[in-house]
């Protein structure tokens, strides 16, 4: 034991003396030292020792000059399609229906008979009356003759005029009463409902049958009042049905007063239909053709604002200046925006106009050509290009 009490003491002495000496580094930690204390001593050259700064690069965007067209602004609502003239016919005097010559869906003429009452002695009260007449126009005849000779005081001739004058009037009242037992057509149409059977019985003002006119063929709809400025009557329009048949019309008619719950205003589209192929009553889409002005195809990312809060393009002069052109919306297609106020010819920024801000020099590289020839295939259908 008292040789493990000696080791213990000569190893606690070993350690005792290390610890006072101070160098606690490991093996390999002081050369490191050494590397760090070198590299730290000897400075880095100075970037700007000899050389001078280069200047600062441009910011680069991309321009396009994107041809400008005479676009006619589509305003589309949805409509109905409704007859050009639509009324019912009714009986004019009461009876039993002795003809009914026509059915539902025949076409009539103007002026044609649809239904006839029987007379039930109306014509023989018209012979009756015109017999009276015959006979008061003889006796006032026969009595004028007898005031110019003198024979009879010109007091008597009045009261035979007063008389030929009321047999006129029942003759006439006989003729009319004839004339009611007819339903005639006002216009050219379709019969569209027959409310009688033959043999029935009617009285005056009894309805008969309905009757509409489908040439032309009428759309309604209804514009915002945003729109109401597009559209005015002499418009070209157009009718796309629910077959997907698209029919050429004219706007005939713009109200002038809008509706009180929706503010919308209506418009009716004449449309002609010779062979009536257009029923009424069918739901169609009303396209709406305004005045052609100048616009431009841009996609919606190219929009900006200004510093004023102002929207607007931004687009370079031929300094490579930046320059902004506030706009005014035409219309909005499906691939792009058509906006007016852009001058022809100008180089609009369609990528990195958000970078860069009025004034600025700018480098302008081109944009592709596929992406202008796109833009103007998809908001334009087919316009021509100005």
């Amino acid at each position: 034991m008292k040789a493990h009490r000696y080791a213990a003491i000569l190893v606690f002495i070993a350690c005792a003396g290390w610890v006072l000496t101070g160098d606690l580094s490991y093996v390999g930690s002081a050369t490191g030292q050494d590397d760090q204390a070198e590299t730290t001593a000897d400075p880095a050259p100075s970037a700007a020792e000899g050389e001078t700064a280069q200047p600062r690069a441009l910011q680069s965007v991309a321009v396009a000059v994107v041809p400008g067209l005479e676009h006619r602004r589509t305003i589309r609502v949805s409509g109905v399609t409704e007859a050009d003239k639509r009324t019912e016919l009714t009986a004019r005097a009461g009876g039993i229906i002795e003809q009914l010559p026509v059915a539902e869906g025949d076409q009539v003429t103007e002026g044609q008979v649809i239904a006839r009452i029987a007379a039930e002695g109306r014509e023989a009260a018209a012979r009756s009356a015109e017999q009276a007449l015959e006979q008061a126009r003889s006796e006032f005849e026969a009595r004028r003759e007898l005031v110019e000779r003198g024979t009879l005081p010109r007091l008597q001739l009045d009261q035979f005029k007063s008389a030929l004058l009321q047999a006129e009037s029942q003759y006439e009242a006989a003729k009319v009463e004839l004339e009611r037992l007819e339903v005639e057509v006002p216009f050219d149409g379709i019969i569209d409902e027959v409310m009688v059977e033959e043999g029935g019985t009617v009285n005056q003002g009894t309805p008969v049958a309905n009757l509409i006119a489908l040439d032309p063929i009428i759309g309604v709809g209804e514009v915002n009042e945003s729109d109401l400025r597009s559209v005015r009557v002499g418009g070209d329009a157009q009718l796309r049905l629910v077959t997907g048949e698209v029919v050429d019309g004219t706007v005939r008619y713009v109200s002038r007063e809008a509706q009180p719950r929706t503010r919308t205003f209506t418009v009716e589209v004449e449309v002609p239909n010779p062979d009536l192929a257009v029923p009424a009553g069918m739901t169609a889409e009303v396209l709406l053709r305004g005045e052609a002005v100048h616009a431009t195809p841009v996609p919606r990312s190219v929009v900006t604002l200004n510093d004023e809060g102002e929207l607007g393009i931004r687009a370079v002069d031929e300094e490579d200046r930046v320059v902004f052109y506030p706009i005014d919306l035409v219309d909005d297609s499906t691939g792009a925006l058509l906006l007016g106020g852009i001058p022809r010819g100008a180089r609009i920024i369609v990528a990195g106009q958000n970078l860069v801000t009025e004034d600025q020099k700018v480098e302008a590289v081109q944009a592709d050509r596929e992406m202008i020839d796109r833009l103007i295939a998809e908001a334009t259908d087919g316009a021509a290009i100005q």
